[in-house]
């Protein structure tokens, strides 16, 4: 077994697969219909694939977004997952790690992700307090709400993050 994680965007190919990567993932939770929802956008979303051993490993989604009115970038993390069979290999940081990349030169001055701060401050991501999420979160998730700047200049942005439509669900921003 190989420990290289050849990371590529998703094709329209990918879709069956990455539903059944989700469904093994998170069987308690549906993120099918998003993840379906998202990669049927045509701009803004970048989605990108993890292979291993020449298996799909993991997939991590990338949205850009805007803060009210402002004009700079900023993209959304999630979902994000790694087959049970590739989990604590690194293939989740592999994802993050080249999707900050990819967004960044995309011109995202600013990622965004609602998931465990454990998990990730380990990249860098902080609790966000400037930027809202688009519904109001509880408050036993509030320190889930992060953010990581992509640029050496401290981020002034505040408001409310504006999503795709995908996004546009307030299930997916409280139990």
């Amino acid at each position: 077994m190989s420990d290289a994680t050849d990371i590529r965007d998703s094709l329209s190919t990918d879709g069956a697969a990455l539903e059944d990567l989700y469904g093994a993932a998170f069987p308690d939770e549906n993120l099918i219909p998003l993840l379906r929802d998202l990669l049927g956008e045509k701009e803004g979303v970048f989605s990108f694939v993890a292979m291993r051993d020449g298996a799909l490993a993991g997939h991590i989604v990338f949205s850009m977004c805007r803060v009210g009115g402002r004009d700079e970038k900023i993209a959304l993390l999630g979902p994000l997952t790694v087959s049970p069979r590739f989990q604590r290999q690194g293939i989740g940081g592999t994802l993050i790690h080249e999707g900050l990349r990819r967004v960044t030169g995309e011109g995202a001055t600013q990622v965004l992700v609602l998931g465990d701060p454990a998990y990730y401050g380990r990249f860098g991501f902080e609790p966000e307090c400037r930027v809202s999420p688009p519904y109001d979160l509880p408050q036993e998730w509030r320190t889930a709400w992060q953010s990581v700047s992509l640029s050496s200049a401290k981020s002034e942005l505040s408001g409310t993050l504006f999503v795709p439509k995908p996004w546009h669900k307030p299930e997916l921003w409280a139990p």
